[in-house]
């Protein structure tokens, strides 16, 4: 029954953008008499309307929402190779664009309010090892993989491809662990502590490739002193934003706990969110560094004056924010997916390896797991999904500018290389829940007997000494 009403579900979604793209190519000639333009309106009701739908489906076959609303997008933009012109203005729309970027300053800055800065130094070395690890594995070996297929882009392309397999998506990992009654073993609590530091680490290696991208695609010549001090730039960044969210943002929110209004702290909290993210991006960094400082350093002991007299937790009042805005980026992402090149064996071969290196390069976390009777490959499996931080990285590269040979700017991800990505991020996001539990079942029924074989153990040795007595 539940099989059958997913397919209703996928069903609907297909008539759902098909009549959408018949509605926007019909929308797209007309011209609005206003400042914003009809096109907008309109494709941020499909954008919408396409995610739910999508959503919806991929979670009735027990798989995340995100993947739904990529994979929503790509169908989207496939009715372009129809001959729809009403697929393009949707592509290309700087106001949609504008609200897709500020869905995602919301996502980081929602991952995070789930990090706990204090229990991310609390984590141990196993943890912090497995994250170490799981960034350089990967990093390297998208580098590596990047510059064998496309040997012909700049070199700062290639470490940019090898970012993008960096961080990991920890909250699909987390639903399996939490579906298996095993959230709270060292297993779960090492990779779950292990990926909030990967996030960290993630984000200062794209700012590092990316303040390095800009500062070339300017005309400067870089030297190893000018990397340094945009790592240091970026590390300096989230020591200030710490010790801004330690000492001054609490003597703020307790005195805006005096105000009676409603959707203060709402407010207050998305409004640091922007402010930290402008600020970065003022100092050359990417906006969503700001944003995920913003929710690291913001911790419910500043919000006790809120609570005290009824509040909801700030998690709460982010959520609908984030439900609305956050799926237009990903069904954005889908629709810049060039379908045509997945025609070509090479971009094929391609995605196929680069997502070889992304689930090894995760393995490689297992090495980092110090303590004895710890089940390594469920550390290393949990670890494998990119999720929603492999397409923001994509997406920003997308943005970012760099000459080829004949002195051209192209973009650094370009229309095949993101497609490639587009495929990394799906398959290691569909492969992991299936996988880890495979993982965490093997583990358990290779206890059971241990367990069974102390009991006779126990049993015998008990027997042995009535006999003797």
């Amino acid at each position: 029954m539940k099989r059958k009403r997913s397919l209703k579900y996928l069903l609907l979604f297909g008539f759902g953008a098909w009549l959408a793209v018949q509605t926007v190519q019909a929308a797209a000639s007309e011209e609005g008499g206003h400042g914003l333009a009809p096109i907008v309106l309109l494709g941020l009701a499909v954008f919408l309307i396409v995610a739910k739908l999508a959503g919806e489906a991929f979670e009735r076959f027990n798989q995340p929402a995100v993947l739904g609303e990529l994979l929503g997008g790509i169908v989207l933009g496939s009715f372009a190779l129809s001959g729809f012109a009403g697929i393009e203005p949707l592509r290309t729309n700087e106001v949609i664009a504008a609200i897709a970027e500020i869905g995602v300053i919301i996502l980081l800055f929602e991952v995070g309010l789930e990090s706990n800065l204090g229990e991310m130094l609390e984590v141990g070395w196993s943890s912090l090892l497995v994250a170490v690890l799981g960034v350089l594995a990967p990093f390297f070996l998208g580098w590596g993989v990047a510059a064998y297929f496309i040997p012909d882009e700049a070199t700062l392309g290639h470490i940019f491809i090898g970012a993008t397999l960096c961080a990991t998506s920890v909250g699909i990992t987390a639903r399996v662990f939490k579906d298996a009654g095993k959230l709270q073993t060292r297993e779960a609590r090492i990779v779950l502590g292990a990926a909030v530091i990967d996030d960290v680490l993630g984000l200062l290696i794209l700012a590092v490739v990316a303040g390095t991208i800009k500062a070339q695609a300017a005309g400067g010549t870089l030297a190893a002193a000018d990397v340094g001090l945009i790592a240091a730039k970026s590390i300096g960044f989230l020591v200030v934003a710490t010790l801004l969210g330690h000492f001054l943002v609490p003597h703020v929110f307790r005195g805006a706990g005096r105000m009676e209004s409603r959707g203060v702290l709402l407010a207050l909290a998305v409004a640091f969110c922007f402010l930290l993210a402008w600020a970065a991006a003022l100092v050359g960094l990417a906006p969503i560094v700001g944003a995920f400082a913003a929710g690291l350093v913001l911790d419910e002991g500043h919000f006790e004056s809120f609570h005290e007299r009824g509040e909801r937790d700030l998690h709460d009042l982010v959520a609908p924010v984030s439900t609305l805005l956050v799926p237009i980026f990903f069904v954005l992402m889908g629709l810049k997916v060039d379908l045509r090149v997945f025609v070509r064996p090479e971009i094929i071969g391609f995605a196929t390896v680069l997502t070889l290196a992304a689930i090894a390069g995760k393995q490689v976390c297992a090495l980092g797991v110090l303590e004895r009777g710890i089940n390594r490959a469920a550390i290393g499996l949990g670890m494998i999904p990119r999720g929603e931080v492999g397409l923001i990285f994509a997406g920003i590269g997308a943005t970012l500018m760099l000459p080829d040979a004949q002195g051209v700017n192209e973009p650094v991800i370009g229309a095949a290389t993101f497609g490639a990505v587009v495929i990394m991020v799906v398959v290691t996001t569909l492969v992991t829940p299936p996988v880890l539990k495979w993982s965490l079942a093997r583990s358990a029924s290779e206890v059971e007997p241990d367990e069974h074989q102390r009991a006779i153990n126990e049993t015998a040795d008990e027997a042995s000494e009535r006999i003797a007595r």
